[in-house]
């Protein structure tokens, strides 16, 4: 019977797998391992910049029509929404 070694994934020196590749300085310590596809950093910034469409076209006709400045409150959450796709396409997870 033969016995099965398991494989080290891991880089002794790094600590990271060899097939990664990091993005960043190694110097300063800022390294980005990205874990999701071009496609899905596509498909965060297209819906951040879509919900940031979104939320100033309804601050623009709420600014025009003198709605109460209460109607504006809830466009914290669709900016919000804009501003967690925008971070995540720009930090890639």
């Amino acid at each position: 019977m033969s016995t099965i070694r398991p494989t080290n994934d891991f880089d002794s020196e790094t600590g990271q797998r060899p097939s990664s590749t990091p993005i960043g300085d190694p110097q300063s310590g800022e390294i980005c391992i990205p874990n999701i596809s071009r496609r899905e950093r596509r498909k965060r910034l297209a819906g951040g910049v879509i919900l940031l469409i979104l939320a100033l076209s309804v601050f623009t006709i709420l600014m025009a029509t003198g709605a109460s400045r209460w109607w504006r409150l809830p466009l914290f959450l669709l900016f919000a929404g804009a501003a967690s796709g925008f971070f995540q396409w720009r930090d890639k997870t």
